[in-house]
């Protein structure tokens, strides 16, 4: 099951899930680019977000106005679905139009994998190799890694610091993947604090010590955060 939350009031760009691109908004672009992989249904707050994927034939829900995050959006949604608790719940952001139809398959092979060991995790997700001119970008969230694969942590801020030469910098692709049962864990961690300092989700999961495994993927999309993203995306399709 995919689920994209949709909240229309973003605080950097408002409405820009129903923004043009290409002829198509951008919530439904998103949700085209995946529908052939899975039951795709996107988790809105409003109606005409529900309007705007009625009309391109996408399944739409509404759900709460006052979520903090968009997994608990998600989460909203798949408890309305009552979905199994082994159910694999793959979270793909409404701004992310360029979502390669690989890099979920291929976190949904992982997540699956891990199932199948029985190995415990509260989410999974995706990063990729970026230059230091982009771990610059504030709207790039980067990524610090363990031995193995899993998060220490996000930051907007371009980590590692590279005091002592030889940084490597990751970029966090804005995809997650959860069961069930790991997303209503997920979602009921108590308040963190450096979740609301960076602006982060994920970050809720870090500060209570959970496992976020993480797989590197090969990727040339990109989210859209600001309105110059917003130009970028409509030139593509000129």
């Amino acid at each position: 099951m995919i689920i994209i939350p949709a909240r229309l009031a973003s605080t950097r760009f408002a409405e820009k899930v129903l923004a043009d691109i290409g002829g198509l908004p951008m919530v439904v672009r998103t949700a085209k680019a995946v529908a052939h992989l899975d039951k795709v249904v996107v988790a809105a707050d409003d109606e005409r977000i529900i309007a705007v994927c009625k009309e391109y034939g996408i399944e739409a829900m509404l759900t709460s106005t006052t979520h903090k995050s968009g997994t608990d959006r998600i989460n909203e949604c798949a408890n309305i679905l009552d979905l199994d608790e082994d159910e694999l719940i793959i979270n793909v952001q409404a701004d992310e139009p360029f979502i390669e139809a690989t890099v979920v398959e291929s976190l949904i092979k992982k997540l699956k994998e891990l199932q199948e060991k029985n190995e415990s995790y509260i989410m999974g997700s995706c990063y990729n190799a970026i230059n230091a001119e982009s771990a610059e970008d504030p709207n790039l969230v980067k990524v610090v890694l363990d031995e193995q694969d899993n998060a220490i942590y996000f930051s907007r801020a371009k980590i590692p610091h590279n005091q002592g030469g030889g940084a490597k910098y990751f970029g966090h692709i804005g995809i997650y993947g959860f069961s069930k049962k790991s997303l209503n864990e997920f979602c009921n961690l108590g308040d963190a604090p450096i979740e609301d300092i960076e602006k982060l989700e994920q970050l809720r999961a870090i500060y209570h010590q959970k496992k976020i495994t993480m797989l590197k993927v090969t990727s040339t999309g990109f989210g859209i955060d600001t309105k110059e993203d917003l130009a970028r995306a409509i030139e593509i399709f000129l």
